[in-house]
């Protein structure tokens, strides 16, 4: 666990090196995740291990060490995720808790539709992202009052409404979301400020990083969620995690194998 006087250096030399603006985001950050804990006591980060991630992993484990830590391993993550998550772990000496999607499920889902059936069409892609996140994920937050995200209003339109705290009737559960006001920009920032490790992929054209098999680069300027189950319309591309609203997609009949 983070110890008191990790989280004292923080407020003290690591802050020197920190912009005026940066340290007004931090705080601001700080108050929602204060007030979380304050108010719902067992609170639980879900980190992406995306940008955001390093930046509230690392305001976590120094300023607010009572949220405990999750992450999702997929089965299909890039290599540098993975070697990330342990650079993580071993930076803030503190576990990081791993959850895996049921083997059965997996093994059902590759034998209806292919080892890369995701592929096929939006149901196969959804249902893929069901069995290897968000029941994950559900099984992550069972039992827990609040989880902390790292959406930011910039990502996106829908992103752009979300509250603080907020209740998430998904779940059953409060959403924590304190970085809404941060930009890109400010993320960066903060990273190369506090020298925090984060994935090399982002500086091969990875604005945001998933599974490896539905995550390419994109080019400079593009939408940062844009590389993301890129052979999809616009308005589908969500693992399910993040509410959207309703689309009904057009109609496309996917590519299926030959039957034999």
């Amino acid at each position: 666990m983070t110890t008191a006087s990790s989280t004292s250096s923080f407020a003290g030399t690591a802050a020197a090196d920190l912009s005026p603006h940066l340290q007004a985001l931090v705080q601001g950050s700080r108050e929602v995740l204060e007030r979380a804990v304050r108010d719902y006591k067992d609170v639980v980060y879900s980190n992406s291990l995306g940008a955001e991630a390093m930046v509230l992993t690392d305001i976590i484990a120094t300023l607010v060490p009572e949220i405990e830590i999750f992450t999702l391993d997929t089965g299909r993550l890039h290599d540098e995720t993975l070697a990330l998550l342990d650079r993580l772990e071993r930076r803030y000496q503190r576990r990081i808790d791993v959850f895996y999607p049921d083997a059965a499920k997996i093994e059902q889902y590759v034998r209806d539709n292919g080892i890369n059936g995701f592929y096929l069409g939006l149901e196969e892609r959804q249902s893929c992202c069901q069995i290897r996140k968000v029941e994950p994920f559900k099984r992550a937050v069972a039992g827990r009052k609040a989880w902390v995200t790292g959406v930011r209003r910039e990502q996106s339109a829908e992103r752009a409404h979300n509250e603080p705290i907020a209740w998430d009737d998904r779940y059953d559960l409060w959403k924590v979301s304190p970085m809404l006001e941060w930009t890109e920009e400010d993320v960066w920032a903060y990273i190369k400020a506090r020298n925090l490790p984060y994935n090399p992929l982002h500086d091969k054209g990875f604005p945001s990083i998933g599974c490896a098999p539905c995550t390419r680069a994109v080019e400079p300027g593009a939408d940062s969620r844009s590389g993301r189950w890129w052979w999809e319309n616009p308005e589908s591309r969500e693992c399910g995690l993040q509410p959207r609203r309703r689309v009904i997609p057009i109609k496309v009949e996917p590519r299926r194998a030959a039957t034999q």
